[in-house]
This record gives C-alpha cells, sequence and structure tokens, in this order.
C-alpha cells in the first residue's frame, strides 16, 4: 500500500474512536462469554476451599461456642501430637487407594481387551460392563450388605454350598475380613470406570501397528508389551490419577458398609473427617484434617504426574 492510500486516522478523530471501541469491544466479547462459567467455578470449589482454609485456622466447635475464635496452628499440632486416630485412618486410606487403583486397573485392562474381541452381542456385554459404574454407591452398598447378610446372605450360601466354609460369617463385622470385604465391593463397582476409558483407547490404536509386529514374527504377549501399553500410558495416567483421588475420597461405600466398623478397622481419613465435622460438629478441627487431606492429594499428583512423564497429546 501506498503512503498516498493510507488513511490518517488523527484527521477523523471520531471515526478512529468508534475503531477503537469497536475493537475493544471485540476483545472483551471471550471474556464475556466465560464470565459465567468463572463466576460459577468461584462461587462451587474456590470459595468452599477458601473457607476449609480459614477454619482449619478457627476454633469452631458448635458444642462449645463459647471457646471459638482464632487459634492458628493448634488443630495442626493438636492432629499430629494428640489425635490416636489420624495416622490409622492414613494408612487404611492408603491401603484402601493402592489396593483398590491397582486391582481395579489390572481387571479394568483385561476387561477391556475382552471387550475389544470381535463376538456375537459385543454391544449388548459393553453396555452390561457400564452398570456397576453407574449404580450408585448407596445403592451398591445396600446390594452387597444383603449379598453379605450372615443369616441370609447369598455369599454364605454358596460358599457353604461348596464346602469353602462350615458356618455362616458376620463379613462386614469380623475384623478379619471387613476390610476384605469393602475392597471386594468397590472392585465390583470400580473396574467398569477402567474398563470402558482402557476399551475407547484401544480403539484409537492403528490396526497397522499390530500387522506390522506379525510380520516381524511378534506375538500377542509382546504385542501388547511393545504396542498396547505404551499406546495406552496416557490414559492410563489420566485414569489412575483420577480414580487415586476419587478412592481417596471414597466415602459412601464404606460409611454405609461397615460405618467405619469394627474397631475403625474400616476407617479411612474422608470418613474421619466426616466424623469429627459432621457428627462431632467440631468444623475447625475437621477442616485442619481437610486441609490435610488436600495438600497430600496436591503433592501426590504433581509427584505422579512428574514420575510417569506425563506428556500432552499435541492435535
Amino acid at each position: 500500500m501506498s503512503a498516498q492510500s493510507k488513511v490518517d486516522l488523527s484527521t477523523y478523530p471520531n471515526r478512529g474512536n468508534k475503531q477503537k471501541k469497536k475493537l475493544n469491544l471485540s476483545r472483551m466479547v471471550p471474556y464475556l462469554f466465560i464470565a459465567p462459567t468463572t463466576f460459577i467455578i468461584i462461587a462451587f470449589l474456590f470459595y468452599p476451599i477458601g473457607t476449609v482454609f480459614y477454619y482449619s485456622l478457627q476454633n469452631y466447635d458448635l458444642s462449645a461456642p463459647y471457646y471459638n475464635g482464632f487459634i492458628g496452628l493448634e488443630n495442626f499440632a493438636k492432629i499430629f501430637t494428640e489425635d490416636k486416630l489420624f495416622i490409622p485412618s492414613l494408612v487404611n486410606t492408603l491401603k484402601w487407594v493402592v489396593s483398590q487403583v491397582g486391582l481395579q486397573l489390572v481387571f479394568g485392562i483385561i476387561v477391556a481387551l475382552l471387550l475389544n474381541q470381535k463376538f456375537k452381542f459385543r454391544g449388548f456385554f459393553r453396555a452390561a460392563a457400564f452398570i456397576p459404574w453407574a449404580i450408585s454407591g448407596v445403592l451398591a452398598a445396600v446390594m452387597w450388605s444383603l449379598m453379605y447378610n450372615e443369616h441370609m446372605g447369598v455369599i454364605n450360601d454358596l460358599l457353604m454350598r461348596v464346602g469353602i466354609i462350615n458356618e455362616s460369617k458376620a463379613w462386614l463385622a469380623d475384623t478379619t475380613t471387613a476390610f476384605g470385604a469393602v475392597i471386594i465391593a468397590e472392585l465390583w463397582r470400580g473396574i467398569p470406570f477402567f474398563a470402558i476409558t482402557l476399551l475407547a483407547a484401544l480403539q484409537s490404536i492403528p490396526e497397522e501397528l499390530y500387522e506390522a509386529a506379525k510380520v516381524d514374527g511378534a506375538g500377542r504377549w509382546k504385542s501388547f508389551l511393545h504396542i498396547t501399553l505404551p499406546q495406552l500410558k496416557n490414559t492410563i495416567i489420566l485414569t489412575t490419577l483420577l480414580r487415586t483421588i476419587w478412592e481417596f475420597n471414597n466415602v459412601d461405600l464404606i460409611f454405609n458398609l461397615t460405618g467405619g466398623g469394627p474397631a475403625h478397622d474400616t476407617t479411612t481419613l474422608t470418613m474421619y473427617i466426616a466424623e469429627q465435622a459432621v457428627h462431632g460438629s467440631n468444623f475447625g478441627y475437621g477442616s485442619a484434617l481437610t486441609v490435610i487431606s488436600f495438600g497430600i492429594l496436591l503433592l501426590f499428583a504433581m509427584f505422579y504426574l512428574k514420575i510417569t512423564r506425563f506428556e500432552r497429546e499435541e492435535g
């Protein structure tokens, strides 16, 4: 464009101001579109988190309101020095998360590989595999509590019929079986999550990779190790991270099956927080426990993504 054809907007102040206003307005449009979502996130996410951190520094006990007020880090000091149930509940949580995520991942991969095969009524079985995941934790707890029932439970009946046990057992009331019984119930509910997500990832793997491996003489096991697992890497990392967070905060199934008993053998950290804050009305102490729980999950997520070398896929 020549110098003569250029228009000096300074000679037309009104036109220049209008164009500047239109440009500024066009820049603001994207922010206006995301503003409602931003406000919702602040209202339902950041505000509650900030409130928890605030109350963790307070003595906020509804049973003794005359002592309420700012106490600094006293709640945290009490947790680490005086609380006899904090460490056992944390250990139960770690055992729960490791067993659940590990077993759900292994069985989820197996189910996903089976559902990825070609067979009759494959669509029906894929839909049926998702049913346990769609059932609420409360309903699943009712179902499993009936099956574990000492007097009329189907599990006792089947085990006695095949000769594994000689008399009925109170699976959820026995300290030697309660934790394992709850683990089995949650496995039934959690495996479909891994199965469905990994099945979706399996279907995105190019068939040419397996054909090339077959030509090179690789069997199914080598193809699985050198093709399937590397292709599933990012999906496995994200699903295990999400499932770890969910299982760490799991409370509905355990609470409705055992209530944390017997003898606190199935009391996880999340259940202990609910016991202190909701049932004990000690919201300050419960908030301090929640802050510790938040810190543990945050550090784990950062460390996990670092050591697994998660790579963002570029489209």
